[in-house]
Parts: structure tokens; sequence; C-alpha cells
């Protein structure tokens, strides 16, 4: 039986939560084009009135699943930037940071990245300036360092950057949780490889 709006389920979840944990599931197992309101409230026990309540549409559900981990992350790196630590052991956590964030939602990024194109333009716009919030936040700490002479000055802080997430953005295509490296590992040997290129 559809469950109504607000108020926790059996599992513990609020209804929001339990929306975007099954709209999550299907985008991931069937497509986000080939997923269905009907299909999505069905399998959460909800009713089609609960999700517009919460999410005004497919769309909207969409721009959650992926806005949620570009908020833990930028909330993170937030934190990490405002240490009392040197910059280079910032940027080395912020570079690790986003890859182990990346890898634990890994179904979040590639759902979104798979299907952000079928989102509406202002919400594709709305997406790519959180976004560049994130990029311009960890560029500062590569720009802080260059100031400094910690970090070369040779190799522009904006192709560093699309350097380190380029890697990020591809590690749904080829990180598996039975592999031979953990995330962690992964994490610390791409964090070198940054800080690898930004030695003087």
């Amino acid at each position: 039986m559809a469950r109504a709006a607000g108020g926790n389920g059996d599992d513990g979840l609020t209804v929001p939560e339990r929306l975007l944990a099954v709209a999550t599931r299907l985008f991931a197992e069937r497509g986000y084009d080939r997923t269905s309101v009907q299909e999505i409230v069905e399998a959460a026990g909800v009713t089609k009135g609960a999700l517009y309540h919460y999410f005004g549409s497919k769309d909207d559900l969409l721009h959650e699943i992926y806005a949620r981990l570009l908020r833990l992350q930028q909330e993170r790196l937030d934190h990490i930037a405002s240490l009392d630590e040197p910059v280079e052991s910032r940027l080395r956590q912020a570079a690790a940071d986003v890859i182990v964030t990346s890898i634990e939602n890994t179904d979040d990024a590639a759902i979104f990245f798979r299907s952000m194109h079928l989102l509406a333009p202002e919400k594709q716009k709305e997406v790519r300036a959180e976004r560049r919030r994130y990029h311009e936040r960890f560029r500062a700490l590569i720009e802080e360092g260059q100031a400094s002479g910690v970090f070369t000055s040779e190799t522009s802080a904006g192709l560093v950057v699309d350097y380190h997430f380029g890697a990020v953005h591809h590690l749904s295509s080829w990180y598996r949780p039975e592999g031979r490296l953990t995330k962690e590992q992964v994490a610390e040997q791409l964090a070198d490889l940054l800080l690898r290129v930004l030695r003087p």
C-alpha cells in the first residue's frame, strides 16, 4: 500500500530519502530516460502526489541525486581548505577526498554524467554553476601554493584542475570495489600524481 507524504517508513528513511534511493537504483539499472515516474512511486511505496510534493518532476530527482553529492564534496572541501595546515597537505587531502567520495557515490555520479544532457537547460546551468564553484575552490588551493613558491607556476592551475577532475569523472567507468586497489589506495595514488605535477 502506498504511504502518504511525510514521516519515516519501515526502512527508517523519510519519503524524500526513499524516493531518491529508489530513483538512484532504477536509473542505474534501467537508465533515466527508460524509468517512469509510475515505476519510481510503486517501487518506493508512495503516491505520485508524495513525489510531486517533494520533487516537482523526474528532472528534479535527477538533479538532486547529483546535487547531494556536490553538496557533500563542497562541504568537505571548504573544511579541508580552511584547516591550519601547509597548503600541500590541504591539497593532498582535497585531491584524495574527492576521489573517495566519488567512489562511495559511484551510482550517483555515473547516472548523472550519463543523463545530464536530458535535464532542462536551466537545471543544466545550475549544475554547471555548482560544479564551477567547487573547481574554483580547489583551484584556489593550487594558486595559493603557486603564489608561495611551494608549487611550480609553470603549469596552469586551471589545467591541473582539469587533469585531476578528468580522472574523477571517469572513475565509474573502471573502478571496481573487488579490484586490486581499495578506494583509499586509488585516492592516494591519484593525489600523488597531482602533487607530482605541481612540484618545482
